[in-house]
């Protein structure tokens, strides 16, 4: 078997499993900071899922702290408020995210994933992302890591980052293999054209109602990303078949635009997936190998810092790589540093998501009445502190 080729000037090797988001970042940082990653993704084309994301102000910060700049604010639209409505469209609070981001320095954006996928794209350049390797394992070697791809393929590195996501094949050698946790309802997500008389630009507004929710958010382009849930069994939400009508029948009787979403929406363009985390790992990697994003913290969606919270595991990860002569120690110090903080977003994810998907009755009244009522500062204080970047330069010096 042929033996890797030594990286110049001692420059670690890098090797990532997974093409989304988190592995996308990850990779435009460390060329950024000089290192060269490959990546590899089980898919045979890149194909954006159909549907939207945020990238909050603490992911463009900490972008920025490397001198990226992806235009997101050009490819989407900046997030001036987020509306908190009743089902039948009443205000019950609007949040304040333009005044957050203009105290912390950067915005934050709604965008299609597509247009997201495209500017990390874009910022790689020629960076080299292999398509159709599907990885089923690694090895530690003498000379650092190998992978193994299903079509006989083998990635050799210094590094193993995996980036593949909730169900990844790199965690579940590392820490053993276990279902993830579920939440208890689906998600049915899509992006559509779409018009509508209070649909106005950068329109941003989630919806309350009895152990259902919905979202709807301006993403540019005239086009709407949508999101709703609704509880039910986890075999239920996994075995989803893509019925639209069930999804209206959810939303019966909620607000016109609510249902007008739906309703323009073609049945393919619905992708319904069950919500769900797991447990936090308190241990990510060990030598050559670590996590990140989905695959080390996968979270549900209430703060929504899934995208964002990888991206900020790039920077950091991008950084102690610089930073640290040996690999092994880098790795170990991006750990410590992301594990506080990711633990954090996951467990108050879980705990939002718990009070938003309520159904009783009584209970969904006095959430109502606290949202109508409560002091802001408490209100907003969690999605405060999830948009304030973690310092990237603690603890990053060898």
């Amino acid at each position: 078997m042929p033996q890797p080729t030594p990286s110049p000037r001692g420059v670690p090797r890098v090797v990532i499993v997974g093409a989304g988001i988190g592995g996308l970042a990850a990779a435009v940082a460390l060329r950024r900071v000089g290192i060269e990653a490959e990546v590899y993704e089980r898919a045979e084309a890149l194909r954006p899922a159909g549907s939207g994301l945020s990238v909050m102000a603490n992911a463009l910060l900490a972008l920025r702290a490397l001198d990226i700049d992806l235009g997101l604010e050009k490819r989407g639209r900046t997030i001036g408020r987020s509306d908190l409505l009743d089902a039948r469209g009443r205000t019950l609070r609007s949040m304040p995210f333009r005044e957050a981001g203009e105290r912390l320095g950067a915005p934050s954006v709604l965008l299609y994933r597509g247009d997201l996928q495209a500017a990390l794209l874009d910022a790689l350049g020629d960076g080299k992302v292999h398509l159709g390797a599907a990885a089923t394992g690694y090895e530690v070697t003498d000379a650092g890591v190998r992978v193994r791809f299903r079509d006989g393929r083998e990635a050799a590195g210094d590094v193993l980052i995996g980036a593949d996501g909730i169900n990844s094949v790199v965690r579940a050698q590392r820490a053993g293999a276990e279902p993830p946790r579920e939440a208890g309802y689906i998600c049915w997500l899509s992006v559509t054209p779409f018009e509508h008389p209070r649909f106005t630009e950068g329109f941003n507004a989630h919806y309350w109602g009895r152990g259902r929710r919905f979202g709807l958010h301006d993403v540019g382009h005239g086009r709407a990303y949508w999101w709703g849930t609704r509880n039910m069994p986890a075999e239920a939400a996994r075995a989803w078949d893509g019925d639209k009508e069930q999804v209206l029948r959810a939303f019966d009787g909620w607000a016109d635009e609510v249902r007008a979403a739906i309703g323009s929406t073609p049945a393919e363009a619905i992708i319904g997936v069950p919500a769900r985390d797991r447990p936090f790992l308190e241990q990510w990697g060990d030598g050559p190998v670590t996590l990140l994003g989905d695959a080390a913290h996968p979270m549900l969606p209430s703060l929504a810092q899934g995208g964002s919270s990888a991206i900020e595991d790039a920077v950091v990860l991008a950084q102690c790589l610089r930073a640290h002569s040996e690999p092994v120690a880098a790795l170990r110090a991006y750990e410590d540093l992301r594990r506080d903080r990711t633990r954090e977003l996951v467990e108050v994810s879980r705990r939002f998501s718990g009070t938003e998907q309520l159904d009783h009755p009584v209970l969904c009244a006095l959430r109502d009445l606290y949202l109508r009522f409560g002091p802001q500062a408490a209100l907003f204080k969690p999605f405060e502190r999830a948009l304030t970047p973690q310092l990237l330069t603690e603890g990053a010096q060898a």
